[in-house]
Formats: C-alpha cells, structure tokens, sequence
C-alpha cells in the first residue's frame, strides 16, 4: 500500500543497551525474524532496488559458498547476488530487470480476489519450498487442502491469502475465470508453455503453475500467456467456480469443503486470530545465548501480538544502531513501509520467577500467558522485549476497490486526511469508477482482512475516520495494514440463503415429522428453517436456511446431536448453477472412503480437491453418498469416480439406484479407482488390482477417456420369517430385507471365511491398513478352516427359474456376475461347455458354481481348478434351513433360516470401463499437466 509519509518522522529507540550511531550492520534477517546463515558471512551494503521487481529490497551479498538465482536457477556466485531482505529472494545482478514474483511484504496488495487457505495435519514434502520465506521443508511443514501453497508452521501468519477461488459467494463475483497461478515446487523436468525451456528446479522455487489447468511457465514468459484458463485437459472433469454459489459468512474453508478437523493442534488452533497465528514464539529458534557480540531481541509488532505473547526473535550486534535495530524487526514481520513511519518501544522485563504478566499488561492493560517462548533460566541472558510503534501519520494514500462486476480498473487511489470519514471517501470514488450518477446512499465502504486462514469483512460506519481507522490497525498489529483491503460496495441486502445436509435421521418419515423431530431435538426456528428435500428410505433432509446465524447455529449444534441413539451428520451443501454450465461439461463426482487402502485414501482425497474443485470431492465417511448425488441432482450430465474397495462400490451403486428417479443424469457412468483387498470389479474394467501410488491426474485423465459399458445388478431379498423345517426354527427371526449385488454372492466356507476376517479387522483396525498384511490374515484364517465339513449341500435347497436344482456336495454356493472373484480367480473357468452360455456382466444372467473346501478354493486361486459349475439363470430361490454365513460383494453376515431370492435389480447399471493403453511414440511429448503437482514425491510421508 502507498503511503504518504512525514519527511519529519524519524524511528528513535528508547532505552536498553543500544547504541545509537554505531556504523556497525544489521544481519540480514530471513521472513522468520532470525539471522540468516545462508549466503556467506559477508554482507556489503549497496541496496539495488528494481523498478521491476514488486516490492523487493535488494542488497547486494558476497557469497563465500555457491546457491541458486530463484529467477533462472543457475548458480550465484562471489559478488553477482542480490538478496532480498524480506523474502530472500535471490537473484543475478543481470536477472533484477526480469524479476516479477513479489515479495511477501507486498504481495497481499496484488491479490485478486482474496480467498482463506485450509491447511492440513502437518507432514513431510520431500523436494517442496516454502512460498512465505522461500526456504525447503526439511521439518513437518502444512500444506494447504485446497491449492498448492506450502508453509513452515511459523510462516502461517505471513502467507496471502491467494487459495484458489472455488465459488461465487455473493462479494467479489467474476464471470471470467483467470489463471491462478502459484510459483515453485515444480518437478524438474517441467517445461515452460511459453518457450518450452525447463523452468522447474529441486533447488530453488523458480517458475509458476496455473492451479487449474496446470500450465507451467518462468515467472517471466507466464506474462506472454493470455489471462483467462481454460481448465487444462481437465477441463470436461472440473466443476467451473462461476457454476457454483456459496452464501459462506459465517462458516470457514473446512465447513464449506466438508473438510474433516485435524486431530492434532495445527497453528492457529489455539487463541487464534483471523491470520491464524498462536501464543509463542513465531520461530524455530529457542530463547538462548546469542554468539558474542551479538544479542538476541524479542519483537512484537502490537498490542495483539503483546496480548497474545507472539514474537519473533532478531539477533543483532549490540554495537548496531536504533535504525538498523528497526529495519530487522520490520524485516522479520515483512513490512516494506519506510522505516521512518515507526518507531520501537521498550516492553518491561518480565521477572526471572515465570511472571509474564508484565508484558501483557505494557500493551493492553490485561495479562497474557507464555505458552510458546521458553523462560531463561538463572544463568541464561534475559533478551529485552519490544514492540513496533506505527508514528501518528497526516495523511495516507488508500487503495479502494470496486466491489462489483465489469468495472475498467483494478483500484483507485485516494489520499485520506484527518478530515476523512467513510462516507466522504465513498462520495470521492464513485465519480472515479463512474458511477457518479447514483448516489452515495447505495453504497457502503467494507474493510476486509485478508487473513491466511480467514477473512473478515466488516461494514464501515458513515462517520468513520479512516486515518484513525488505520491507525488502530497498525497499533493492533503494524503488518495487519498490507493485509486489509477497503471495497466500495452497492449496500444492498443480501438474501441469506443456506442449504444444510442433515443424515442419520430414522427413515420413513413423512416432512412434517422430520421438522418436528428436528424441532424437538435442535429447536428449530419455523420462521427461518424449513425443509425443502426429503430423502426417507435413507433417514436425511435438507434444510432451507434463510439466517446466517441460526444456520450456523444449526450446524455446530447438529454435529454433536444424536436422535434415537444415532449421531446426526451435518454438511454445508453449495448450489450448483447447472444453466450456467459449458455444453462441454461433463463434471465429475468423486467419493473417497478414506478408510480403505491404509493412508491412501485420504491422500488421494487431498490430491483430488487439488486437481478438481473441491465441492465435487466428497468423503464418503462424513454422510455417506447421498450428500453427493443431492448436489448433482440437477446437472444434466456428470460422471462418478469412486475411490474404495467392492463394498465402496456396492455402497454407492446402492445410493444411486436409491436417488436415480430424484437425478436430472439418472444413469451417470461409474469409474471406480480400486483401494480394497480383492477388488474384483476394478480388474474386471481395467482399472488394476489396486492402487499403488499412479499419479492422481493421469487417474482422472484415464477415467476421462474411459469407455462405457454395462453391469448387471442384483436385487437379494432376505425372508428369515418362512423357515420351513420344524426342527431348525428359531424363535428370534429377523425382519425381511432387502440388499444388491454387483459382483457375487457366496453361501457357506466362502462366506464363512470372510466374516472370519470381518471380525477380526473390526478388533485391530489399526492392523489392516495394506492388502499385504490383509491377504496373509485371510491365508490363516482359511487354514483353521482346513478341517472343516459342514455339508452345505445338506443344509440349503435350491431353485433355479422355479426349477428344484440337485447340489453336489459342496461347502460353498457362490453366485457370480462377473468373471472375477476372490481377487482376481476365474471361478467359472474358461473352458466351453454346451449347457451354459458364456458369462457376461452384462447378458442378465448369474452363474451359480460350487466348491468343495478351502483347498479347492486355494486351488480356484491359484489357477490349478476351477468352480463346479451348477446352473445358470436369472431368478433364484434359496432355502436356508440352518443359520448359515452369507457374504454380499464381501459384506458377510450370519443369516437365520428362511428364504434368498436373487433376482434382476431394474436397468442396467453404467460402468467405465479402463480404455486400453496404446503404445506411445519414442520422444513423443507428454502432456503440459501430467508433470505437475499430483507427482507423489510431494506428498506426506
């Protein structure tokens, strides 16, 4: 932000043992607040300032070791860098002229649309820089859920709010959707769009990459490029922002996304402010003794930091003058503003006893607690404590933005004296955005904090002084001033409109009760609340909430509710605006159970919500898939990816089939990505045996170009209360109910061995997180097995197309409809037989086979037998006549005596089918995305 300052107001550094005048230097301090080792031990003097070069401070070092230009990556050397103070930006002299990344003091001013970020746990990226201080995550640093931004846990205060625009949410609106573009941490190999030179680099973070469609150019060349994106070779996948809209006030980035809450404490989380930063020191560095010569300074930047007992530490010689001692601490806070608007204010000592309160009671006259900076012991130095002061200013120069659609120009600059209130600003600008003609009672001023992990908005009184404004501001904290931003808006009401996704309620009820269930057990307001879709068969509603604050409310107290003995689910649910969609259009939903295939899923979730918009990715443990398919119900056209093993699938296929009359796509094609332990339908479409680590974007570019075929599925009603032998009733029968199948049915040891291991997944859950490990518990389970003889045969009659049908005998009946079972084994076999036509998923029929023990079914595995073949058909009667285990697409179960009957389950379900790979050219050029961000190498270990 341009300032207009006093040419009289000079910094002065009151007390302690400073020596003002000393012509000794200021280290060159890093964006964390500490000296920086880097460069060499000699520092020359000579600032470089660049017009091209967006708010660096350049000094030009002499480098005793050699390191990296961050603008062409080739090596420094000797007396050809330039530092910048602030953001340790390194550059060759012959390269100043090129630069266009901006430093992080200024970088939140050139923010389009200002949007919060969502950071994640913390974890380990090989090969990944920070984009505050432009340093390498060698220790857990926090990635942001959404975007590609990178951070050292200390660095959380200082990034931009820059995270990628997913909907419109009713303040800054765009009907043209422009590159986002985020610099470094690409591979090395990656080559620019504009000149197809490399511009990745493992050293340095050179080059910048569009967010959306994954373009990747220098720093430079991305100028050359157009502004508006396309969306890359995604583009018929991606859920367009403009076609989503989002009425977000009073929720945050995790209740808009459906993000789950990290378990363990992130900064941020405690005592946090709308920046995200915590009590303690902002650091890595422990309060000890400096080397000699030196002495080490706690900085705060204002009365919230004291309040807090944030600081930073700066080491400086104890010869430095008051005026060096100042530019460090503006340095470690990223504050380019001239250093002759502040000043630097000693705090009392606090007593070597652990008394703190001291310190806090200097700022704001209440205490506050030392909960991240250690205290010196009796023999450690006590550093001296300090704050910047902002000096009282005349005047100041505001950048005001327009805060509506197709305007001409980004900001206007206006200078604000003491004279002038909100109103009168309002009244100045309009003439310069030409909207003179209305008056100024239509509009209002907004200031916005543009906070890493939040941003405020707030409506500024008519009568409001600016320049006292601002000043409060910077007393609260100097750098909060580069992060607030004024918008001139029309001051027209906006209709609250909030959609909530409540599950978990008791099925089959009618829309009356719901509310009044609700009512009862959250206290609904009628006036406000009211339920627009009613889902009974699934037990979940959608409210219509027209109050920011009951839907708040609402969902914080829903989260914690249970009805009937059953936690409710609750989910903040966008509006897709399907007229608006491109023709081309095609959008993806995506289900991830992160439960399956061990950690993948939930990388696989991040990766996802990266590559795609966010609000189309959805964790199928937080309400399952109806949540999904309610969001789409209106898109003309949309494809489903889901991210699980076989009883994933069926869970969805089940969910479809239960809301396909209620979807504008009632046959949407289904990809599946295989996370389970036999994932028989997955090989049977090509997409493999399971996951083991591809690349996510070439994940979504195969599921883009897969073919569509079709599956049969199955409806299996079970009648428990028909058990016709007299001596094996029971008493206890179980209701009737009703399940589907896509891929098998298995009755006796088949089932028996998978409940087997059903059981002892759900006593060690934390045991079954690879397939490996999984497939060994199966093998021993099966061998306790070895002895068994339970005569199945003897114990179930079986019908086929109303026809009684002789078993041989066996210890399993399995029902298959596709040619794949037991990870992977042809159970039905491949040779011809007359009796039988060949099996198809899709020829609506079921091949019933038999086998005789767990070694035939070791056998059927391992390619030595396959199944006896029993009969083939479309419609089957089971009798059970003892308790015998049952196991659906592998859900097992123990099932009473009574009646299966297996029958075609409606139209046919669509399924994408892996298209088969073609053999690429030597040389052949790989497409601009597939050397992007979904590498794995970034990913948390």
């Amino acid at each position: 932000m341009a300032a207009a300052t006093e040419p009289g107001a000079r910094a002065w550094l009151g007390g302690g043992s400073l020596r003002p005048g000393s012509p000794a230097s200021s280290p060159v301090l890093g964006a964390r607040g500490r000296a920086r080792p880097g460069p060499g031990p000699e520092q020359s003097g000579s600032r470089a300032p660049s017009p091209a070069a967006p708010g660096h401070s350049f000094r030009k070092v002499t480098l005793t070791k050699p390191t990296f230009c961050h603008l062409c990556s080739d090596f420094v050397w000797g007396l050809a860098g330039f530092l910048c103070d602030v953001c340790n930006f390194m550059s060759h002299e012959k390269c100043l002229k090129h630069v266009r990344t901006p430093c992080t003091g200024t970088a939140p001013s050139l923010v389009r649309v200002p949007v919060a970020h969502c950071f994640g746990p913390r974890g380990l990226y090989k090969r990944r820089f920070c984009s505050v201080c432009r340093k390498g995550l060698e220790a857990p640093a926090l990635r942001c859920e959404v975007c590609e931004l990178h951070v050292h846990p200390d660095c959380v205060p200082f990034a931009c709010s820059d995270c990628r625009q997913c909907h419109q949410d009713g303040h800054q609106d765009h009907d043209v959707h422009h590159h986002h573009w985020r610099e470094g941490n690409l591979p090395s190999g990656a080559r620019c769009e504009v000149c197809r030179k490399t511009c990745g680099s493992s050293d340095v973070p050179a080059g910048v990459r569009c967010e959306w469609c994954g373009v990747q150019a220098h720093s430079v060349c991305s100028a050359a490029l157009a502004p508006e994106c396309a969306f890359g070779r995604l583009r018929s996948l991606v859920l367009p922002p403009s076609c989503v809209r989002l009425l977000s006030r009073n929720f945050s980035k995790r209740h808009c996304f459906r993000i789950a809450e990290t378990v363990a404490p992130e900064p941020g989380d405690r005592d946090e402010g709308a920046d995200g930063s915590t009590a303690g020191v902002l650091g890595r560095e422990a309060l000890a003794a400096p080397e000699s010569g030196k002495q080490t300074l706690k900085i705060f930047d204002g009365n919230d930091a004291i309040r807090r007992n944030q600081f930073r530490l700066v080491t400086v010689p104890r010869l430095a003058t008051s005026q060096e001692v100042l530019e460090a601490a503006l340095r470690a806070y990223c504050v380019s503003e001239d250093s002759r608007d502040f000043e630097l204010q000693a705090l009392p000592l606090p007593s070597r006893s652990g008394d703190t309160q001291a310190l806090g009671k200097a700022g704001r006259g209440g205490p506050a607690e030392e909960e991240g900076g250690r205290v010196p012991g009796p023999q450690e130095p006590m550093p001296e404590a300090w704050v910047i002061r902002s000096l009282p200013r005349t005047q100041e120069v505001l950048k005001i933005y327009p805060g509506w659609l197709k305007v001409g120009v980004a900001y206007v600059s206006i200078r604000v004296t003491p004279q002038s209130t909100a109103q009168a600003l309002v009244l100045e600008v309009l003439p310069l955005l030409g909207r003179q003609v209305e008056g100024p009672e239509s509009f209002q001023l907004v200031e916005v904090l543009m906070g890493s992990k939040q941003v405020q908005r707030t409506v500024l009184a008519d009568e409001e002084p600016l320049l006292d404004r601002l000043q409060d501001i910077r007393q609260t904290s100097v750098r909060q001033v580069s992060q607030t931003r004024f918008y001139v808006t029309e001051s027209r009401t906006m209709t609250p409109h909030v959609s909530l996704f409540v599950g978990g309620l008791p099925p089959g009820l009618s829309p009356q009760e719901y509310g009044h269930l609700l009512h009862e057990a959250m206290a609904t307001k009628a006036a406000v609340v009211s339920v627009s879709h009613v889902y009974n068969s699934q037990g979940a509603v959608v409210l219509d909430v027209t109050c920011f604050a009951e839907a708040e409310r609402l969902y914080m107290l829903g989260r914690d509710t249970a009805v009937r003995g059953r936690p409710l689910s609750v989910l903040v649910l966008p509006d897709v605006l399907h007229m608006k969609l491109p023709p081309d259009c095609c959008p993806l939903l995506v289900f991830v159970n992160p439960k399956s295939g061990g950690l993948k899923g939930r990388d696989l979730l991040c990766s996802f919500r990266r590559l795609l918009n966010p609000h189309q990715v959805f964790e199928l443990t937080n309400g399952g898939p109806l949540p999904g398919f309610h969001l789409f119900s209106q898109v003309p056209c949309f494809r489903v990816l889901v991210c699980g093993g076989d009883g994933t699938v069926g869970w969805v296929l089940g969910a479809l089939e239960e809301t396909r009359h209620r979807l504008a796509c009632p046959q949407p094609p289904v990809a599946i990505l295989p996370l389970g332990t036999g994932n028989d339908l997955g090989r049977v479409l090509r997409w493999g045996a399971g996951y083991s680590g591809e690349d996510p974007f070439s994940v979504l570019v195969s599921v883009d170009e897969a073919d569509a075929v079709l599956m049969d599925r199955w409806t299996i009603l079970l009648d428990a209360q028909e058990a016709s032998s007299a001596e094996n009733s029971v008493v206890d029968t179980e209701p009737p109910k009703v399940v589907q199948m896509s891929n098998y049915c298995g009755i006796g040891i088949d089932a028996e061995l998978s409940l087997d291991f059903h059981q002892a997944r759900e006593e060690e859950p934390g045991k079954f997180t690879s397939r490996f490990h999984n497939k060994g518990v199966y093998v021993r389970v099966g061998l306790q097995k070895l002895s068994h003889a339970r005569g199945l045969h003897r114990e179930i009659r079986l019908q086929v197309e109303q026809q009684e049908v002789d078993l041989p005998s066996i210890e399993g009946l399995i029902f298959i409809n596709i040619p794949s079972w037991g990870s992977g084994a042809d159970l039905w076999g491949s040779d011809s037989d007359p009796r039988f036509e060949k099996p198809r998923m899709d020829d609506g029929l079921l091949e019933v086979v038999g086998v005789t023990g767990v070694v035939h079914m070791g056998q059927v595995q391992g390619g030595l037998r396959s199944g006896i073949r029993i009969a083939q058909g479309s419609y089957f009667r089971v009798t059970l006549l003892k308790a015998t285990p049952v196991q659906v697409d592998g859900e097992p179960w123990v099932q009473a005596p009574g009646h299966m009957i297996i029958s075609a389950a409606g139209p046919k379900v669509h399924m994408l089918r892996k298209a088969k790979q073609r053999p690429r050219k030597v040389g052949a050029a790989r497409d601009a995305r597939a050397d992007t961000s979904s590498a794995p190498e970034g990913d948390p270990k």
